[in-house]
């Protein structure tokens, strides 16, 4: 299915330097940067810098080198703000929200890093 982006999202404006951001890592390929409205002690928001709306999106059209890029980027973040098992942290979500189900507010392909405290479960029971 293609996917029609709006290049008016509030992260597209971040990326031309049209909102300001607390820039955490830049890459050839991914911007991080810190949430404004943060939910744990490391909230940090990752993006590809191209054109895509979900990770689904992003899974099916990016290149290997933004695909690799934002992995490797999503890693050192983890490692950086100590929440990566591998090294002295106690851990990390992911979270990449998709479509109106998913609760996705920006249409841009992003991730949230949360760590720094316990998360609880991901979802109550139903």
């Amino acid at each position: 299915m293609p996917y029609d982006y709006d290049d008016q999202n509030i992260f597209a404006k971040i990326l031309r330097g049209e909102i300001p951001n607390r820039t955490v890592l830049e890459t050839e390929h991914t911007l991080a940067f810190e949430d404004i409205r943060p939910q744990a002690p490391v909230h940090v928001l990752v993006i590809p810098k191209g054109a895509y709306v979900n990770f689904d999106h992003f899974g099916a059209e990016a290149t290997e080198a933004e695909i690799v890029d934002f992995t490797r980027t999503v890693a050192k973040i983890c490692a950086e703000r100590g929440v990566a098992p591998g090294g002295a942290g106690d851990g990390y979500r992911l979270i990449s929200n998709s479509g109106e189900s998913g609760a996705q507010e920006v249409p841009h392909m992003h991730v949230h890093i949360l760590g720094g405290r316990g998360l609880g479960r991901m979802l109550a029971p139903a």
